[in-house]
């Protein structure tokens, strides 16, 4: 790997001279569904970080309403207008105070700032010559990560758990808690079709997308329990605003109950370990808002007990890039929540992550390795 040379303007300093959104749309090659939504495109808006020596840093925005309300046009209004004010004419090397000044330049907007985030750190690497996992602080190049099975019925879970445990991958998340007819306990058949066809050796994760209310999950998580169908965790078995009725369901099962639209900055965090609402956190950087706060909420959860894993929601190579680097580097207690830019028919860039089975593969290049939109 080449080492760029470092350039500095006149007067002795590189700056960062503009910034750039770029929104894209890829197409899925099955249809992602969950007790939320269903998607059959990832839609994300792409930023990046121009430097005064041709350095460009990547990151990334997806468009998912259903967790974070916010979308493409509102985030490239944000990077455009208040991100982009804290960010031309300052030097790039200034990371710590440029990720300062992104997250206080603007209230909430986590999206948005995660791909400004996201950008700055891609570009220090860059300028660096290294990839983004060594600017964290870690070696590695491969992360494992789980697969998810998109929620449907018992015969369709039990089909994609085969294929996709003949490709390698040995943690299946598993889609649950739509609304329908049958009712919750329908989700106890899911999760017996998909065990019967893998066998004892695959863990089986289950995410009900807050599809449950508290007494629902208990009964059904129960049932999970005495049918012996050994599930690893469930994932916000409950809406994400109700941490009483999360800690209701904690309190009862045996079963590890993992938190994830509950928690979106260290707030959040603190509260539900505050009521004992959770036992285990799903850090995502665009809930979060980048790399910077979501090694905070990792920090955190170790310092208290909690377990963790690094998620991801439908977008491309660089968010999952960039989150792939951070649990390479910092490291989860879980197998983390990885595999959504495996669902893209066609990547919309070029280079950057790429997936061997069920492991993500960082690039020995600088940053996050991508090197341009297709």
């Amino acid at each position: 790997m080449e080492r760029p040379k470092r350039q500095v303007t006149s007067a002795g300093v590189s700056r960062i001279t503009e910034v750039r959104c770029h929104p894209v749309s890829a197409p899925l090659h099955t249809p992602f569904v969950t007790a939320l939504r269903r998607a059959t495109t990832s839609e994300s808006l792409l930023v990046e970080v121009l430097d005064d020596d041709g350095n460009s840093g990547w990151g990334e925005a997806p468009e998912v309403w259903r967790v974070t309300g916010e979308s493409m046009a509102g985030a490239q209004a944000c990077v455009m207008g208040p991100l982009r004010d804290a960010l031309v004419g300052a030097d790039p090397d200034d990371l710590t105070r440029l990720l300062r000044a992104v997250h206080t330049s603007v209230v909430g907007n986590h999206n948005a700032k995660a791909a400004v985030d996201v950008a700055l750190h891609d570009l220090a690497a860059r300028r660096l010559g290294i990839p983004l996992v060594r600017l964290l602080g870690g070696t590695s190049r491969r992360v494992l990560t789980d697969v998810t099975l998109s929620a449907g019925e018992p015969d369709e879970l039990a089909e994609a758990a085969r294929a996709r445990l003949e490709e390698g991958f040995t943690v299946l998340k598993v889609k649950v808690g739509q609304r329908t007819a049958a009712g919750a306990r329908a989700d106890v058949a899911r999760v017996r079709a998909v065990r019967d066809a893998v066998g004892p050796d695959a863990l089986i994760r289950i995410d009900a997308n807050q599809g449950w209310t508290p007494r629902e999950a208990v009964r059904v998580i129960h049932a999970l329990e005495d049918a012996d169908l050994d599930v690893e965790l469930v994932e916000q078995p409950v809406a994400a605003a109700d941490l009483d009725g999360l800690a209701f369901v904690s309190d009862r099962v045996t079963t590890p109950i993992l938190a994830d639209e509950a928690v979106y900055g260290a707030r959040d965090l603190v509260e539900v370990i505050r009521r004992r609402a959770a036992d285990l956190v799903n850090v995502k950087l665009g809930k979060c808002g980048g790399i910077g706060p979501a090694r905070t909420l990792l920090d955190l959860a170790e310092a208290h007990g909690m377990g963790t894993l690094i998620g991801s929601m439908v977008e491309g190579p660089i968010g999952v890039g960039a989150a792939a680097s951070l649990a390479a580097a910092c490291g989860t207690t879980l197998v983390s929540d990885l595999d959504a830019a495996w669902w893209l028919a066609e990547s919309p860039v070029e280079g950057g992550m790429r997936y061997e089975g069920p492991e993500v593969v960082l690039p020995d290049a600088p940053g996050l390795g991508v090197t341009g939109l297709r």
